[in-house]
């Protein structure tokens, strides 16, 4: 009788299957167990990935992690081919304390003398692959947040001293300063006029991994804001971040083309510049189609950007491509076509240049 509610509880937590195992009875369950793990994904998702502790020992990471700055973190991922994904900015400056290895049944990162700035998330997930193509394993995956804590760094470092936002009326916006504790208490300020900024939970949130969320951003919310974090101790700043209303509309580039001149003399310089208007975060690229492209004639191409303001409190990145003729001749004379292509589409426009 007392053998029979410890059997009922093994369903509920199959893990008591493999730290109790009491003797061979246990055995028949086994199957009950797996099949418990198949129809769970979570279970399944959640463990692949595990950190390893002192001794040797294993333990199964939860949605979020603390650990002080200057640790160093050895995380597991069962598979034989896993892809990991971290903090960018490990990528970017391509930092030596950052290692990841494969090994036959499990992939090893190890990031060695953490900081404040490798808060973030960390996750992994099994490949399939078949020949070269291959997905993601959606039902074998792991990820966990870490925050890594420094008392002099609230905010999780980035590397400029100010930032742009841009404020989208289609989508939410982030103001992304974070922090490195989960503890501390935020609040977000406007520089000018000076007041602190309501978060009322419902237009503006918090988020402690990604930020202040502003999820109908409006042209009333541009200007220069700031965060503040405190926890037992004087309050610290985030940088500053210019918040800029957007309003163009999406599609492929909004594109235009104009000669210097559609007439032009022997030996003259003549110059094409190609402009597409479009939202201040999207990049444009540009190509040109020539007259003197077939005979590789030697011509200038530069391209360059900058942000405008309409005079409407909306602003716009206006993308220029110019190409110049130095030195006209017969066979430079024809149409000019430039193709200004951005993640929507493509749009392209001409002009003809002829000889006087």
């Amino acid at each position: 009788v007392i053998g029979q509610p410890a059997k009922s509880k093994h369903p509920k937590e199959p893990g008591e299957n493999k730290i109790k195992p009491v003797n061979k009875k246990v055995k028949p369950k086994t199957p009950k167990m797996k099949e418990r793990e198949s129809t769970d994904s979570s279970l399944k998702s959640q463990s692949i990935l595990m950190q390893v502790m002192d001794k040797g020992r294993f333990q199964k990471l939860a949605a979020t992690l603390n650990l002080s700055a200057g640790q160093t973190i050895e995380l597991r991922c069962k598979g034989s081919n896993v892809s990991w994904n971290y903090p960018s900015y490990l990528d970017t400056f391509k930092d030596s304390r950052l290692s990841i290895k494969q090994l036959d049944r499990y992939s090893q990162l190890i990031l060695a003398n953490s900081t404040a700035a490798d808060t973030g998330e960390y996750s992994c997930w099994l490949q399939l692959c078949n020949g070269d193509k291959c997905r993601k394993d959606e039902a074998k995956t792991g990820s966990t947040y870490i925050f890594f804590t420094d008392k002099e760094e609230l905010f999780v470092p980035t590397p400029s001293y100010f930032d742009m936002v841009y404020l989208n009326p289609d989508k939410p916006a982030v103001i992304p300063c974070r922090v490195t504790t989960p503890s501390a208490k935020v609040t977000l300020h406007r520089e000018f006029p000076a007041e602190e900024i309501e978060t009322d939970g419902t237009d503006i949130i918090y988020d402690v991994k990604k930020g202040f969320v502003y999820q109908h951003p409006s042209s009333d919310h541009k200007g220069i804001v700031y965060c503040k974090a405190e926890l037992q101790g004087a309050p610290q700043i985030s940088i500053k971040y210019h918040l800029l209303y957007v309003e163009v509309p999406k599609g492929p580039p909004s594109t235009t083309i104009a000669a210097s001149s559609n007439r032009a003399e022997v030996s003259d310089s003549v110059h094409i510049i190609c402009t597409a208007l479009g939202e201040p975060d999207v990049d444009v690229n540009f190509k040109w189609q020539y007259p003197g492209q077939e005979f590789e004639r030697p011509v200038i191409i530069q391209n360059f950007w900058r942000l405008i303001n309409r005079g409407t409190g909306h602003t716009t990145r206006i993308s220029k491509s110019v190409i110049v003729i130095e030195d006209f001749e017969a066979r430079d004379a024809g149409n000019y076509i430039c193709i200004a292509q951005n993640l929507e589409g493509e749009t392209t426009v001409a002009t003809k240049v002829e000889l006087n």
